[in-house]
């Protein structure tokens, strides 16, 4: 019995194989499964009860784990919202941020950067193939809905993945890198794979405000994702957060994650 790598300290663990137990005085227990596929890290926060959202959330490392935490903050804030514990969180770690996050490849921000290398049609049939029918066998029940979500760059991958996939039917996309060359035009050309029932968009306030050609722009293009699903009858959500693209990163993915759920 101990913390959970030192992230929750209310909480306690007991660990069982692979899972954690995660308790808590007066709440129904729920269970996390760490577990890796090939080389690629996962953790599954599996609700204790059946048929519960399932949301997909792309990080740069870690389990999740202070995310996680943020959602059970605000859960308790917002007093009968649905908290951790009654829904499904799939963490995907994913270190090769530039190349499993990007739809095509593009020129780097600066020369100090390294290219975009597009490799998210390969990505997403990994996550369809390999990852959903992993985590479908350890939580209980069939989803009632299944969501992505996602910051910067795995935001943008959220919104891509609708038009890629079938399986995504509501998608938070919070400070997502819209301005990503041609994206745009993309969206306003495709069809989607599933239409979805909700979407969450976030930005910072001051993100825009850079000399950088291309994110100068985000702000705009963010405003033209809203605009143009509000145009197909989706349920838009668009909240502007206080702050630039580095504030607040994880209240901002949690207050994400509880809107699509």
């Amino acid at each position: 019995v101990g913390d959970i790598d030192g992230i929750l300290a209310p909480f306690k663990g007991l660990r069982l194989k692979n899972a954690v137990i995660l308790t808590r005085k007066g709440e129904t227990p729920l269970v996390k499964h760490d577990f890796d596929i090939g080389e690629k890290k996962l953790t599954l926060y599996a609700a204790a009860e059946a048929n519960r959202p399932l949301v997909v959330i792309h990080t740069f490392d870690g389990d999740g784990g202070n995310i996680w935490a943020k959602i059970q903050a605000l859960g308790q804030d917002f007093q009968g919202k649905a908290a951790a514990n009654d829904f499904n969180l799939l963490v995907v770690c994913i270190p090769d941020w530039d190349h499993a996050m990007t739809p095509w490849s593009a020129s780097p921000l600066s020369k100090k950067d390294a290219p975009f290398t597009g490799g998210a049609d390969q990505h997403l049939e990994w996550l369809r193939e390999d990852v959903l029918p992993k985590a479908q066998d350890l939580i209980e029940g069939t989803p009632i809905h299944t969501g992505i979500a996602g910051y910067s760059l795995a935001g943008l991958l959220a919104l891509y993945a609708l038009y890629q996939c079938d399986v995504f039917d509501r998608a938070a996309c919070m400070s997502a890198s819209f301005w990503f060359p041609g994206f745009v035009d993309f969206v306003r050309h495709h069809d989607l794979g599933t239409v979805p029932n909700r979407l969450y968009f976030s930005l910072g306030d001051k993100e825009a405000k850079t000399r950088h050609p291309l994110l100068k722009t985000v702000e705009t293009c963010t405003e033209a994702m809203v605009e143009h699903f509000k145009g197909l009858g989706v349920d838009v959500i668009f909240e502007m957060n206080p702050g630039n693209h580095f504030t607040d990163v994880e209240q901002r993915i949690a207050k994400g994650i509880m809107a699509i759920i």
